[in-house]
């Protein structure tokens, strides 16, 4: 069965799981330069500079194992959303945002995606 998001992580993207809630609201500081309660600059720099996966999951799909064994090249796997439905923005299994799909400007053969709510933020998701 498909799911909405990844399993859970292992401990150590547990610990940055952990550490990304602490600094949720650097992201959105007022005011620049600020550093958190309790993180200095070089700290903060070094945190903010840590790669993680984005996934953008356009949707999901469930079937049993019969008719997903079934599947071969040209088969058509009807997803849970609608064309023009908001696509979730996912980071380290937890979702952060939703959006659009788009087509990027500078490159029209790239998909990209626009933001129409945040999480955590006013209206967000």
């Amino acid at each position: 069965m498909s799911k909405a998001v990844p399993e859970p992580q292992p401990d150590g993207e547990e610990e940055l799981n952990k550490a990304i809630e602490e600094l949720k609201g650097v992201l959105h500081e007022d005011a620049p330069g600020e550093a958190a309660a309790g993180i200095s600059g070089d700290n903060r720099d070094f945190v903010m500079s840590i790669p993680v996966e984005v996934q953008i999951v356009l949707g999901t799909a469930e079937m049993p194992v019969s008719q997903l064994m079934a599947l071969k090249k040209g088969s058509t796997v009807s997803l849970n959303r609608r064309i023009g439905e908001p696509v979730e923005i996912v980071v380290n299994g937890r979702r952060i945002a939703r959006g659009e799909i788009t087509l990027v400007d500078d490159d029209p053969s790239r998909f990209g995606v626009k933001l129409t709510e945040v999480a955590g933020s006013a209206g967000g998701a």
